[in-house]
């Protein structure tokens, strides 16, 4: 994970926080964009490229994690729950 997304994402506890996670995503997937296609279908270091299996992977990282309890320690913040919940998406299988 690039330093920005990774500094983003800690930081997020409130809206503003949020959206600022939001816009680290976005610019992280537009460079993965740039990026060739390993033969494992990851691009940059996105393995969910396509908006279906970002959700997948989202969801399948909020079922498995109990919403990041496990490992642990889950986040009390909602916006910090809902900011881990779409990292995930990136690259959770």
């Amino acid at each position: 994970m690039n330093d920005t997304l990774a500094t983003t994402l800690q930081a997020v506890h409130d809206e503003a926080s949020f959206l600022a996670f939001a816009r680290a995503l976005l610019a992280d997937r537009q460079a993965a964009d740039g990026a060739a296609v390993a033969r494992d279908g990851v691009q940059g270091e996105w393995a969910n490229n396509a908006i279906a299996s970002f959700l997948e992977g989202a969801i399948a990282w909020a079922e498995d994690s109990d919403f990041g309890a496990r490992p642990g320690p889950k986040s009390a913040d909602p916006w910090a729950r809902l900011a881990m919940f779409l990292w995930a998406g990136r690259g959770y299988e």
